[in-house]
This record gives C-alpha cells, structure tokens and sequence, in this order.
C-alpha cells in the first residue's frame, strides 16, 4: 500500500512538472509581428520592400505583417503587383495609415484596401485615387477613359474582397474624392482608427480575417514587435528614382561623355559620364518624361557647342541656356509635386552647365589650336632672315630665333628677306619668302 501511494506522488510530481513546461513553453512563445514602413511614392523599389515583407513575415511565420503606409501615391504597375502579393499572402496584413499627417493617396488607396485589416492614425486621410497618364496630366480621351475605368473596376474587385464599400472606392477613382480617418471609419472603408501600433494590435487581437492559407483568427495582444528595414538595393533604386536625383545623373552623364570625348584618355570621366546615363535612363523608365523636354536639353548642349567653334557674339549661349531651362521644366510632367524637380536644382544645374561648357570644355577645345611652342612644331610658322643668297635647288642659310638654321626654298631668297618655315626635316628648314 505505501509503494502505491509513494508511486502516485512521483506520477503527481511528474505531472506537475510538465504542466509547467508546457506553460512556460506557451508562455514564451508570444505572438509575432513584422513592421515595414513605406514612405513616398509607390515604385518599383518600394514594390520589392513589400514584397520582401511579406515573404520574410512567411518565412518567420508571424502572425501578422504590418504596413505602416505614408504614401501621395506612384505607379498603378508596382500597385497591381504588391496587391497581388498581399492576395495571395498566407499572413495577415494590416495597413496602418500612420503616423499622424500621413495619407494614402493615389496608389496607397488601393493598397490599404487590399489589407486584411486597415486602420488610420488620427490626423490622417484616404482618397484622390483617380490614375494619370505617363505624361502625369489626365484628360478625356478614349485611352484615358480605359484606364479610369480598369482602375475603377480593379479597386471594386478588392473592396468586394475584402468587404469594404465599394462605392466609395469607385468614386475615388472616378471623383478622386478624400476622407478622413473618421469619415473613412463611418463608411466602412477602415476597420480602425488608433494612435499607437501596439493600440493597433491590441484592437485586432482575436479578429477573424481571410488568407490564401484560409481563415485565421489574429494573436496578436502583446506581440514582439520585429521591424523590417529597407535593403541597400531598394533604398538605392528609390534614390535614384527621385526625379531631382535622375535629372542629376542625366547631367553628370552628359558632362562625363563630353569631357571625354574632348579629352580621350582622362578615363574616369567617360566611365561616370557612361553610368550616370544609364541609371538616369533606368530611372526615366519609370517617370513620367516628357520627350520634348529631353530634346531641348540636348539641343542646349549642342548649342553651348557650337558657341564655342563658332563665334555668334553670345546668341547660341543663350538660345543654350533658355533650351536648357525649358527643358529641364519640361521633363518631368506630372501634377503631383512628388514627381517635379526642384527650381532650385534647375537653376544652379543650368548655372554650372553654362561654366562647364564655357571654361572647361572650351578652353580644352581652343587648346587643340594653339601652336606648339617647343619642338620642330614650334619652329612651323616662325620668321626668320636670310643671311645667304640660296636659289631653289640648294641649300642657303638664315637666322632664326637668335640661331643659324640650313635652309631649302622653292624660291629664290636675297640676303635680307624675311622668311617663313613651312616645315622641318631633320635639321633643315623648308622656307619660303614672307
């Protein structure tokens, strides 16, 4: 009878003592998140951030992947391919419009909709998604109305998914009508409006929502917290996407090739000149560029040129200067002032444009034309004096530059002429009379 009751106490034991692991265990585990924030326009560099948000959110298995979104908008390509992955993502997403005095415009309506939670910070607003052309202007042709109306019914297709109103998301693709984050909370375009992330969080927690894995219910109360940085290859890509940093390395790109093309073999300036080019054409791909404001940069260059070689009494340089500036006011035309170059970057780039090509490149192109003034080079042109009768045929004798030098002309010379050197062989001059 002792052995028994002594061998229930050790099973207690035993018992309890795994209880307290396997609560310890269930303790420690505590819900997951990953934040990522997205601020500027929507591109292809902050396309592939998301994106490798939410494989990374996978990988880890969270339990939600936050968005935290402060967007005026950008391009509906990138737009249509982060919606996709956020679909099609076995974790649920929450957009949070935050911090406060940030907007989900344009682009950032669709994707805070796509979310399977959306929530605002107080201050914030939502709307104006109506789509522009490639030039940044919209108007009412054929083609414009397409895109309106594929824009319209792809939003529809997302609020339908998600269960938001739908006739509000059309309308701010066809009215770019805005809201408030109160105003979006009352007709349901929003399941939240909340100050904090962890509020956020708190506020979601047991919520049912819909992946691609299937149904979930959220764990997210006092979850850790993991935020997710932007790699050097997209923080690159978004730099170099900025227009004011693409209308830079457009012009460093035509300085560098000029430099070296009037001075071959410097190198260093053909290869920044080269790369400066090629980025800036990666960038433009995704811009709006307007091509007349690219053909008159290049027309400015071309006249800054001919400046140089020929002389017009400054016309060409300022017929250069007016085609760079109209130019480069030009290139980028879009309404969105995210999508403009700075005034003050234009004006100082067409201030050092004008010195480049007048002192640099000029005073490299005169250089080519002056005489030589060493060598047998330095001797062609010079005057000297006969100091000998010499006829053609033979070899006379004159003075030059305080020295004897044999002479040969086709012509024939007195003691005392002036002379010019046509050329020099060995050392022997070719002369002929002045």
């Amino acid at each position: 009878m002792l052995m028994i009751v002594r061998n229930m106490k050790k099973k207690a034991i035993l018992l309890s003592i795994i209880l307290f692991l396997i609560s310890s265990i269930s303790l420690a585990a505590k819900p997951h998140a990953v934040i990522i924030d997205v601020n500027g326009a929507i591109t292809p560099s902050s396309k592939a951030y998301i994106v490798r948000g939410i494989e990374i959110a996978e990988e880890k298995n969270s339990n939600v992947l936050i968005i935290r979104l402060n967007t005026p908008g950008g391009l509906l390509e990138s737009t249509r391919e982060i919606i996709q992955s956020m679909l099609s993502s076995r974790i649920p997403i929450v957009v949070y419009v935050s911090p406060q005095g940030s907007r989900a415009g344009s682009a950032g309506v669709f994707i805070t909709l796509a979310a399977n939670v959306a929530a605002m910070a107080p201050g914030t607003n939502i709307g104006a998604a109506h789509p522009v052309g490639l030039d940044g202007k919209s108007d009412s042709s054929v083609m414009s109305q397409k895109i309106t109306n594929d824009a319209a019914a792809f939003i529809r297709s997302i609020a339908e998914k998600r269960h938001r109103n739908m006739a509000w998301a059309e309308r701010s693709v066809r009215e770019s009508i805005s809201s408030t984050e109160t105003e979006a909370l009352r007709d349901s375009v929003i399941d939240f409006v909340t100050r904090t992330v962890e509020s956020l969080l708190n506020n979601i927690d047991g919520r049912l929502v819909e992946t691609s894995a299937g149904i979930v219910r959220l764990e997210t109360a006092n979850a850790k917290i993991e935020t997710l940085e932007m790699s050097w290859k997209d923080e690159f890509l978004k730099l170099i996407t900025d227009p004011n940093i693409a209308y830079l390395l457009l012009m460093i790109g035509i300085f560098g090739l000029f430099f070296e093309l009037y001075n071959p073999g410097s190198i260093f300036p053909g290869v920044v000149g080269g790369m400066g080019l090629i980025l800036a054409g990666y960038a433009f791909q995704m811009l709006p560029v307007n091509y007349a404001g690219l053909g008159l940069i290049i027309l400015s260059v071309i006249l800054f040129l001919l400046e140089i070689k020929i002389i017009s009494h400054g016309i060409l340089t300022i017929g250069g200067v007016a085609s760079l500036l109209m130019g480069s006011l030009l290139l980028i035309d879009s309404p969105e002032q995210y999508m403009t170059i700075s005034m003050s970057v234009i004006i100082t780039v067409v201030i050092l444009t004008v010195l480049f090509f007048t002192f640099v490149i000029g005073l490299g192109i005169k250089a080519q034309y002056f005489k030589r003034s060493g060598g047998k080079e330095g001797l062609v042109g010079e005057t000297g004096i006969a100091i000998a009768d010499f006829s053609p045929g033979t070899t006379g004798k004159i003075n030059l530059m305080g020295e004897i030098w044999r002479a040969i002309s086709d012509e024939d010379i007195k003691t005392g002429q002036n002379v010019e050197v046509l050329k020099v062989e060995s050392l022997t001059l070719f002369v002929k009379l002045k």
